[in-house]
């Protein structure tokens, strides 16, 4: 049987419109909803959860196929890159 390969992914995010918790919640929630209908992803925020213009999420991706989480990767990073106002800052993947 083959083994599982999991990969994480965090993407951080500045929103430089956002004056309040309320504000940044409501392009956070549309893009985590998006992510994880389109890619079967696990998807949380996972810091910056008080800053008003900061927010980080993480994405969880799982296949027994390296070839296929590379690509999802790349894929969605593209779609995060085009489909959100909110300006990305850094991006940074682990496999576990």
């Amino acid at each position: 049987m083959p083994h599982p390969k999991i990969l994480f992914i965090s993407f951080e995010f500045r929103l430089p419109f956002s004056h309040s918790l309320k504000e940044k919640r409501k392009p956070l929630k549309s893009l985590k909803e998006r992510l994880k209908n389109k890619f079967n992803a696990s998807v949380a925020e996972i810091d910056a959860q008080d800053e008003w213009q900061r927010a980080v999420i993480g994405v969880t991706l799982l296949s027994t196929d390296h070839a296929y989480l590379e690509r999802q990767y790349h894929l969605l990073e593209q779609f995060v890159q085009e489909s959100t106002q909110m300006e990305l800052t850094d991006i940074q993947q682990q496999w576990l």
